[in-house]
C-alpha cells in the first residue's frame, strides 16, 4: 500500500501493454502532462496558486536584512544562492576554529591546498566567517562547465529533446486496470499537489551531441539538485590537500573530516519543512509522505528518489513492496487465528483435559517439593494452545513459505522495472578510494603497494603476518559473544524452572486462612504459575535481548576498525556480517530452545535427565507451541513496536529538550541563523542510517517466516509495525537528518542475499515445529492407526504415560504431606505401564510417531523446495516485455545518434527541426498487434520488396 504509484512505463508507439509485466506500473494518471523529474523538483504551486521557482535569484541587499525564518516564509524560499544572488549553493562544507593552535593551523593550511585545488578544478567557492562563531562555512557552486565535464566523466544519463518512446495505452486490461484505479483511489496522492514525475528517453550526456539535450536557456536550471550535488561530491573525493609528494593518499573530503581538517560537509535542505514555510521540495515530502495523515497513501516514490537520490528511494520502495506484500499474509493469519479460537472451544483433546471427572493426576514438576497435580488445572492452557495449535497452522506454515518466494520474486522484478524508470540498469559501481580511517592507522606503515585499479602507491598489510591474527582476534571474540547470548538463554531456563518450583511450593504452603482473596489469589497463582513463569522469562530475555544489542554494536565496529579494510564497501559487507550474526544468535536462540530443544530430551519420573544437578524443563500439557508463541508475540512485538519506536522517536525528542534547557536561545538568536547553520545543527546523516533500518526489516522477515507456525498473527502485527515505520523513517530523514548526498545504487545490495537464505532456511524451520513442536503428528497418527472412531475422543489418555510412585527412589521420592497415599501418577510420554513386559521403555505408539514426524519433514522440505523452485523458474527477474523494451531503447538511442553525426559528417546543417524528424522517424517504426505485442512495421531497405510493402 505503501507503493510508488508511477505512470506507465513508456514504450513505442504502442497502444496495450501486459498488466502481468510486472513493471509494477499502474494506469495512465491524469490527462494533463505530467512535469518531468526537473521541473517538478525545481519548483511547486505556492498556496495562492502562484508557481515558484527554487532556483529562482534573490535579491541580495533584501536577503541580507531579512533573518533566516522570514526567508523560510517568503514565497521565493530561503537563501540558496551566494552574495551574489545568482551562484546556486550546491554543497556546504563547514569547520570549527577551536582547538590547539598547532592543529588549527596545520588545518588551515590542509583547507587552503584543498580549495585551491577545487578552484582550479573549476568550482566556486564563497566563505561565511563570523566573528565570535565556532563554526565558520564555505559554500561550494559548480558552474555548468562543470557540471558538463564532469556528467560526461560519469556518463550521467540526460532526457533528450524529444521522447521516441510512447506509453503504452492498454486495451486488453482496460477493465482490469479501470478496478484497480478505483480500489486503491482513496490511497493515491492528489495528482494535482503531487505532480508525478513523468520518465523521459535519456541517454548518457555528452558535450559533443548536446544538440540531442533538452538544455534550456538558463543552463544552471539544466542538471536536478540531486545531479550537482553528486557531481560536486565525487570532485570532492577526489581533491587533494597535501603538497607532499610522499602523501599521495591524503586526498578527499573523507580523509580531511577524518582528520579533523573539516566538521562535515552535506548539500542543503531546500527549505523548511514546518507550517507556513515557503513552498519547496522538503516540504512538499513532509506535507504528503512523512505526515501521519498520509499514513494509508501511496509513496511518492520519485519525489524521494529526486530530493535523496536512489539509494534511499530504493530502501523505501522496498520497504513499501514489502509491507504490501504483508497484506495478504496479514488477512491469510488472521483468518487462521479466528479459525483457532473457533474451534478451541470445542477441541477433544482440550476438553478431556478441562474434564475434572477424568481426575488425571500429574507427576510433580519438580523433585521433593512440588506436589502432584490434576491435569484440570492447565485448562486455560490447554485451550490457549489449540488456538495456535490446529490443522490451519500446517496451512499457514505451507503459504508462508510460498510467501517468501513470492515475495523476493516479485521484488525481484519491481526492482528491475525501478532500475529502468530510474536509469541504473546499465550503472557501474565507481571504484572506491580508501577508507580515510585505513589510511589514519596506516601512517606509520613503510611497506607500500600499488594499487592493481588506481595506480596509486597505499599503505599495505601483509596478509599472513599482520591482517590474518586480527582476522583471528576478530572472529575469536565474535564466538565468544555469540555464546554470550546463548548463556543468557541458560540463565533464563534457570529462571523459569526455579520460578516455576518456587511457584508450586508457594501456593501449597500457602497458610489457611478466611481471607477469600488470598485463597483465590493463591489458586489464580497455581493455576496459571506456567503462565506467569512463560511471561516472565519472555520479558527478561527480551531486556537481555536489548543489553546484549548495545554491546554487540559497540564490540562490531570496534573489531571491523581493527581489521584495517581498504574500501566502505568492504568495511560495510563485514560489519553486515558481525551485526547480523549477532542479532540472529542474540534474537532467536532462546526462540529455537524452545522449538526444537525443550522437553526433548527430559527423562522419565524416577529417571530424569538431569544438567547441573538440575532436571530439565518439559513441555507443559497443551506442548511447548504456546509458549513459543508467547515468546515471540513478546521479543517480536516489544522489539520492535516499543524498544525501536522510543529508540527513533521519544529519545531524540528527549535529548533535544534537553539541549534547549541547557543551551537556551534567544528568539532573535534562532532567527539570525542562515540556513546552512540550520542543516549543521540537524543529526548528521551517517553511512549507517539505513543500515539499520535494513537490519531492522531483516530481522523482522526472520521472525515471520523461521517461526511463522507458531505465530500466524505475526504478519498483522509486523504490517502495523511498518505502516508506522515508514513515517517515523520519512520524518528522520526529512525533519531531523542533514540532507544526505544523493547516492546511486542499483539494488538492496547483500541484503536481499541474506532474505534468500532466511527464505530457505524457513521451510526446513517451520518443518520442524510442526513436527516436534506442535501436536499435529501425533494426533494425525492416532486418528489414523489408534482412535476406534477415527476422531481424538480418548488422544489424552493416549499421550499420558502410567507412572507408579512406588518406583521413585528416596533421591527423589516426594516429602510432602499426603504424597504417599498416590499410587500412580501421569506424565507426557509414549512410554509402556509400569505393568508390561518392558516397563517404562518407548511404546509402538512413540516410534510410530517418530517415524511419521521424520517422514513428514522430508516430504514438506522436499515438496516446498520444488514448488517455490519451480515458481522462481517460472517468474523471470526481467518482465520479457520490459528487456524487449531496454534493448529497444538502447538501440533507438544509437540509431538517432549515428544517424545525426551522417549528417554532421556530410556536412549538412543539423537543426532541433532535423533532429526531430529523426526521432519522429524512429517512433514510427513499431505497431501494436491486436495481441498487445511490438511490431517492426517500417525500415528502409535496399530491397524494392521490402520497401515496397514496407516490411523487414
Amino acid at each position: 500500500m505503501a507503493e510508488d504509484k508511477g505512470e506507465k512505463i513508456p514504450m513505442l508507439e504502442s497502444k496495450e501493454s501486459d498488466a502481468n509485466d510486472s513493471l509494477n506500473v499502474t494506469a495512465d494518471t491524469a490527462e494533463d502532462s505530467p512535469l518531468t523529474s526537473n521541473e517538478v523538483m525545481q519548483s511547486q504551486t505556492n498556496g495562492g496558486g502562484k508557481q515558484v521557482s527554487a532556483d529562482t535569484p534573490k535579491n541580495v541587499e533584501e536577503e541580507e536584512e531579512e533573518d533566516a525564518d522570514v526567508q523560510d516564509k517568503r514565497p521565493s524560499g530561503r537563501n540558496m544562492f551566494f552574495k551574489d544572488g545568482k551562484k546556486r549553493i550546491d554543497y556546504i562544507l563547514a569547520w570549527s576554529t577551536e582547538g590547539k593552535p598547532e592543529k588549527l593551523a596545520h588545518s588551515q593550511e590542509a583547507r587552503a591546498v584543498f580549495e585551491e585545488n577545487l578552484e582550479q578544478e573549476g568550482l566556486k567557492l564563497e566563505k561565511d566567517e563570523k566573528e565570535g562563531e565556532e563554526v565558520h562555512f564555505l559554500k561550494v557552486h559548480a558552474p555548468y562547465e562543470v557540471l558538463t565535464r564532469y556528467a560526461e566523466i560519469l556518463k550521467v544519463r540526460m532526457p533528450v529533446k524529444k521522447t521516441p518512446i510512447k506509453a503504452v495505452s492498454t486495451r486488453l486490461w482496460d477493465t482490469m486496470t479501470n478496478i484497480t484505479k478505483k480500489v486503491f483511489t482513496p490511497f493515491q496522492l492528489d495528482e494535482e499537489v503531487v505532480k508525478p514525475i513523468k520518465r523521459r528517453f535519456n541517454v548518457a550526456y555528452s558535450r559533443d551531441k548536446e544538440y540531442l539535450f533538452d538544455i534550456p536557456d538558463d543552463r544552471e536550471k539544466y542538471f536536478d539538485h540531486a545531479t550537482r550535488s553528486r557531481i560536486v561530491n565525487f570532485i570532492l573525493r577526489r581533491k587533494s590537500f597535501s603538497k607532499a609528494k610522499e602523501k599521495a593518499y591524503s586526498f578527499g573530503i573523507n580523509k580531511m573530516i577524518a582528520d579533523g581538517h573539516y566538521t562535515d560537509a552535506f548539500p542543503l535542505h531546500e527549505g523548511h519543512w514546518k507550517p507556513g514555510s515557503a513552498d519547496n521540495d522538503r516540504k512538499l515530502l513532509f506535507d504528503y509522505w512523512a505526515n501521519w495523515r498520509n499514513c494509508f497513501k501511496i509513496q511518492p516514490l520519485d519525489h524521494v528518489r529526486a530530493y535523496f537520490g536512489e539509494k534511499i528511494a530504493i530502501y523505501f520502495a522496498w520497504l513499501g513492496f514489502y509491507m504490501q506484500m504483508l497484506i495478504p499474509a496479514s488477512i491469510i493469519g488472521l483468518i487462521v487465528f479466528i479459525y483457532g479460537c473457533v474451534i478451541s472451544g470445542n477441541s477433544y483433546p482440550a476438553n478431556e483435559v478441562c474434564d475434572k471427572s477424568k481426575n488425571f493426576t500429574m507427576c510433580p514438576l519438580c523433585d521433593f517439593q512440588c506436589p502432584y497435580w490434576k491435569l484440570s488445572a492447565a485448562c486455560s492452557h490447554a485451550r490457549a494452545s489449540r488456538i495456535f495449535d490446529n490443522n490451519a497452522t500446517v496451512f499457514f506454515a505451507i503459504f508462508m513459505s510460498f510467501w517468501g518466494t513470492l515475495f523476493l520474486e516479485f521484488w525481484k522484478r519491481k526492482e528491475a522495472a525501478l532500475q529502468f524508470k530510474w536509469d541504473l540498469t546499465d550503472f557501474v559501481t565507481e571504484e572506491q578510494p580508501p577508507r580515510p580511517e585505513f589510511l589514519a592507522k596506516l601512517e606509520h606503515i613503510t611497506t607500500y603497494k600499488e594499487h592493481p585499479i588506481t595506480g596509486i602507491k597505499e599503505p599495505h598489510l601483509p596478509f599472513w603476518r599482520r591482517r590474518f591474527p586480527i582476522y583471528l582476534m576478530s572472529w575469536t571474540a565474535m564466538l565468544f559473544l555469540a555464546f554470550l547470548a546463548i548463556v543468557a538463554v541458560v540463565g533464563v531456563i534457570a529462571y523459569r524452572i526455579s520460578t516455576l518450583a518456587a511457584l508450586q511450593v508457594l501456593t501449597r504452603n500457602t497458610p489457611v486462612t478466611n481471607s477469600t482473596f488470598i485463597a483465590s489469589t493463591a489458586e489464580v497463582i497455581y493455576q496459571n504459575a506456567s503462565l506467569v513463569t512463560t511471561v516472565t522469562a519472555a520479558c527478561i530475555n527480551l531486556l537481555i535481548i536489548v543489553i546484549l544489542n548495545i554491546i554487540y554494536n559497540r564490540l562490531a565496529f570496534w573489531l571491523t576498525d581493527m581489521e584495517c579494510l581498504r574500501t566502505q564497501k568492504e568495511y560495510d559487507d563485514s560489519i553486515t556480517l558481525k551485526l547480523f550474526s549477532l542479532q540472529f544468535v542474540n534474537y532467536y536462540s532462546s526462540i529455537i530452545y524452545i522449538a526444537f530443544f525443550k522437553g526433548r530430551m527430559v527423562g522419565r519420573p524416577g529417571k530424569y535427565a538431569t544438567l547441573f544437578g538440575g532436571r530439565q524443563e518439559e513441555c507443559e500439557a497443551g506442548g511447548c507451541l504456546i509458549e513459543l508463541c508467547i515468546q515471540l508475540a513478546i521479543i517480536m512485538t516489544g522489539k520492535q513496536l516499543i524498544v525501536n519506536n522510543i529508540v527513533e522517536i521519544l529519545i531524540p525528542k528527549i535529548i533535544k529538550w534537553i539541549k534547549r534547557k541547557i543551551w537556551p536561545e534567544t528568539k532573535e538568536q534562532k532567527m539570525s541563523r542562515s540556513p546552512w547553520e540550520k542543516d549543521y545543527r540537524l543529526q548528521p546523516a551517517e553511512t549507517t542510517s539505513l543500515f539499520y533500518e535494513y537490519l531492522e526489516m531483516i530481522l523482522q522477515f526472520g521472525f515471520l517466516t523461521l517461526f511463522v507456525a507458531a505465530f500466524p498473527l505475526g504478519p498483522l502485527f509486523a504490517l502495523i509495525n511498518n505502516i508506522l515505520e515508514i513515517r517515523f523513517d520519512a520524518v528522520k530523514f526529512t525533519t531531523q537528518l542533514r540532507r544526505p548526498m544523493a547516492e546511486r545504487v542499483p539494488d538492496i545490495g547483500v541484503w536481499y542475499s541474506v532474505l534468500y537464505g532466511i527464505s530457505r532456511i524457513a521451510i526446513i524451520s517451520n518443518a520442524f515445529i510442526i513436527a516436534l513442536t506442535s501436536d499435529f503428528i501425533p494426533r494425525l497418527v492416532y486418528t489414523m492407526a489408534y482412535s476406534p472412531d477415527g476422531t481424538l475422543k480418548g488422544y489424552v489418555n493416549q499421550t499420558l504415560a502410567v507412572f507408579n510412585t512406588s518406583d521413585f527412589d528416596e533421591a527423589h521420592r516426594p516429602v510432602f504431606e499426603g504424597s504417599d497415599i498416590v499410587e500412580s501418577c501421569r506424565y507426557r510420554d509414549f512410554r509402556n505401564p509400569p505393568d508390561s513386559d518392558d516397563p517404562y521403555e518407548y511404546s509402538q505408539m512413540y516410534w510410530h510417531v517418530l517415524a511419521a514426524r521424520f517422514a513428514f519433514v522430508v516430504v514438506f522440505e522436499n515438496v516446498i523446495v520444488v514448488i517455490t523452485g519451480l515458481i522462481a523458474w517460472l517468474i523471470p527477474d526481467v518482465p520479457a516485455k520490459l528487456k524487449l523494451h531496454i534493448r529497444r531503447e538502447a538501440y533507438m538511442s544509437n540509431e538517432i545518434i549515428i544517424k545525426t553525426e551522417l549528417l554532421r559528417a556530410k556536412g549538412e546543417t543539423v537543426g532541433e527541426e532535423d533532429i526531430e524528424k529523426i526521432i519522429e522517424d524512429e517512433s514510427q517504426r513499431y505497431k501494436t498487434n491486436d495481441f498487445g505485442s511490438m511490431e517492426l512495421v517500417h525500415r528502409k531497405s535496399a530491397s524494392p520488396e521490402a520497401a515496397e510493402n514496407n516490411v523487414v
